[in-house]
């Protein structure tokens, strides 16, 4: 999609967003659905603000797409600009968050760092693009190969052509961040239900009253779908489409090693991590994983190609795999709005939810709470899609 009809669009639902409020619902008693990184996020947000949370997950918590997320966090290539700011102040979000929780919530915040050996007239395009984020305030800057070695020490780059580094990226383990945001809401007055699937809405004339589950009925001032790509099931209930689609992502887990990496690094064709307890984290770019198989042979090659620039990972074993379905819409970009007829009842959707996590539940319970528009969220609404 070209940035111009990508803007075009940002207008059209600047415009026509819904605007329509509640004007007398108590505003403090809040369903929150689905638990995993985008809806703990939430209830704990919510909590914050003094809203008696329900949060209610079908299975278990970061047990969806959230478990299986390669959990970067990073702006550096999120376009356009109004996007980029969302990522940014997702990132910085993070760090608000590791202020708040402590260390309870590990971060490393070790940047990412990108080489390979690419054809000239991609390493101007490459250059120009990190023109670009330098000139929006980005700190991503050009390496080379001797501070590449400096910056990964034991690496063994092979050719290169370009390289870049930003130093204010990271990473979590996407389930210990999910898990540690649930349990603060719970100290906040949250209450979690699990497993607990929705089966139903309770619809009024204009507002939601609450939704039924296979753990009973459960009453509301305002229902917050985060349920992955279980929402456009659960807010169709409510006939409200969410258009998602379909975008499948492979991991491999390897067992914990000794550190060998503290930031997200990403050789030709290839990007990996190493979580706090030691296990190194290997995908293909974030490539789209189409109909290969997520088996040990594939997961065999990861590692080994991670050995390839890595020597000291040679003995890596290869624990686990995981194929993920990432919360894709339909243009690639977030979705945050209330239906146009039930203005309690809100959805949130995006791809990126790792990064932009801490900000959307900032704005989303702000969106919810206070019954406003922010304006940083009015580029993702439904209305687009029309």
């Amino acid at each position: 999609m070209s940035r111009r009809r990508f803007l075009q669009m940002f207008a059209l639902s600047a415009t026509v967003a819904p605007t329509r409020y509640l004007w007398a619902a108590p505003r403090d008693k809040v369903i929150v659905i689905g638990a995993g990184i985008m809806g703990s996020s939430i209830a704990y947000h919510m909590a914050k603000r003094g809203a008696q949370v329900t949060l209610l997950e079908k299975d278990a918590p970061a047990s969806g797409t959230t478990r299986t997320s390669f959990a970067w966090l990073d702006a550096g290539e999120k376009s356009p600009r109004p996007y980029y700011e969302l990522n940014l102040a997702g990132i910085m979000g993070w760090r608000r968050l590791e202020l708040e929780i402590g260390s309870d919530l590990p971060v490393q915040w070790g940047g990412t760092l990108s080489w390979g050996p690419i054809p000239p007239d991609q390493v101007a395009a490459n250059r120009k693009r990190i023109a670009e984020r330098q000139a929006w305030g980005y700190p991503v800057r050009e390496v080379d190969a001797g501070e590449i070695a400096k910056l990964v020490p034991g690496v063994v780059t092979g050719d290169v052509s370009f390289g870049d580094f930003c130093d204010i990226e990271g990473s979590i383990d996407p389930v210990v961040a999910a898990t540690v945001l649930t349990a603060k809401a719970k100290t906040l007055g949250a209450t979690l239900v699990y497993p607990c699937e929705i089966t139903g809405i309770d619809l009024g004339p204009d507002r939601i009253r609450g939704v039924a589950t296979t753990k009973g009925k459960f009453e509301a001032d305002y229902v917050v779908i985060a349920a992955g790509n279980g929402t456009p099931h659960i807010a169709a209930m409510a006939g409200l489409d969410v258009p998602l689609i379909e975008s499948k992502g492979i991991l491999a887990h390897s067992k914990p090693l000794p550190p060998l990496l503290n930031r997200v690094i990403r050789p030709p064709g290839a990007e990996f991590k190493q979580n706090f307890d030691g296990r190194i984290v290997a995908g293909q770019n974030s490539g789209e994983a189409g109909n290969t198989r997520p088996d040990a042979a594939l997961g065999r090659k990861y590692l080994d190609h991670l050995a390839r620039y890595m020597p000291a990972a040679a003995k890596a074993e290869l624990d686990y795999m995981t194929l993920g379905y990432r919360v894709m819409p339909k243009d690639g970009f977030p979705i945050f709005d209330r239906s146009p007829k039930y203005p309690n009842l809100y959805v949130a959707a995006q791809h990126s939810g790792m990064t932009c996590a801490p900000i959307a539940g900032q704005l989303v319970s702000m969106e919810v709470l206070d019954q406003v528009n922010v304006g940083m969220l009015q580029y993702y609404r439904l209305a687009r899609f029309a």
